[in-house]
């Protein structure tokens, strides 16, 4: 199986856990743990790491991300990051059902992005839904969120520490509390 066959299957929205998807997320578990393990266990430059992103992300990051390692996945072939996206330190991306973060979009410490869940039925517990994140152009994700599978957070908008994201954040929203809710909008010069 390929990254393309990979995204093809999700795109029908069949459960992840055949024999082949799960061979293939154990494959490419195994090489995001090779490359974290080399992110995370000595000291990178900004330029170094951007070109250990890029073979951990499959493309060319642009020269504009930044990270603070120690950084987790257990994928990494499907997330995607735009200009100017700075990630801190102790992040956890589980992105098998694609995360994507937009232009200047800023994610505290140890942020949690989950895109998979398993079944509800005991039966098949074992099998997994997924569903994509989608993060806007300038977000502000405070530390210690959670955002969850089929989340999309829009332009502007501010997640607070510690919040869980369960539902859509709309533009030029602070959200925050478990399970986040709406708290105030911003205006275009940020105002509250």
């Amino acid at each position: 199986m390929t990254i393309e066959e990979f995204k093809a299957y999700l795109a029908t929205g069949q459960l992840l856990g055949t024999p082949e998807t799960q061979q293939y997320m154990n494959d490419m578990s195994d090489e995001a743990r090779r490359l974290t393990c080399e992110i995370n266990n000595k000291y990178h430059s900004q330029d170094e790491l951007r070109e250990l992103f890029s073979r951990l992300f499959g493309y060319r990051v642009p020269s504009t991300f930044r990270v603070f390692p120690p950084f987790y996945t257990d994928f990494g072939k499907n997330l995607k990051v735009g200009e100017r996206v700075f990630i801190n330190a102790c992040c956890h991306f589980q992105d098998h059902g694609g995360v994507t973060i937009g232009d200047g979009s800023l994610v505290g410490h140890n942020v949690v992005f989950a895109t998979l869940n398993h079944d509800m039925r005991p039966s098949s517990r074992s099998l997994m839904t997924h569903a994509p994140i989608t993060v806007g152009r300038d977000v502000w994700i405070g530390s210690n969120s959670t955002i969850l599978a089929g989340v999309t957070i829009g332009d502007g908008a501010v997640v607070a520490a510690g919040a869980v994201v369960t539902r859509d954040v709309p533009p030029m929203t602070v959200v925050g509390g478990v399970p986040a809710r709406p708290l105030k909008q911003i205006d275009a010069e940020g105002e509250v």
